[in-house]
């Protein structure tokens, strides 16, 4: 098992519901504000009037084998729309219950 965090501006829900319902990655905990800024590129995301942007984090426990393909739709979302600024991270699960 992974736990896949992706955290993502709001403007790309649908997108990243989406790509939870075509990877089959059903199961998920949704933090709907969240803030935060990119370390290397893009604007802070802090929902006040100097920097608006909101943003969403969903973590998520799936089977190894979704994580490669959901990275990929990952990757093609941030690829077309980097100024609205997606980032996603995997980590083992070593137990659950």
């Amino acid at each position: 098992m992974k736990a896949l965090f992706i955290s993502y501006n709001q403007a790309l829900t649908e997108r990243v519901n989406r790509l939870l319902d075509e990877q089959g990655i059903r199961g998920y905990t949704l933090f709907p504000l969240t803030y935060g800024r990119g370390s290397e590129t893009g604007e802070p995301h802090m929902a006040s009037h100097t920097w608006p942007a909101m943003n969403s984090t969903i973590l998520a426990i799936t089977e190894d084998e979704k994580i490669a393909p959901a990275m990929e739709a990952i990757r093609a979302i941030d690829k077309t729309t980097q100024l609205q600024g997606i980032r996603a991270f995997v980590w083992d699960i070593t137990d659950k219950m």
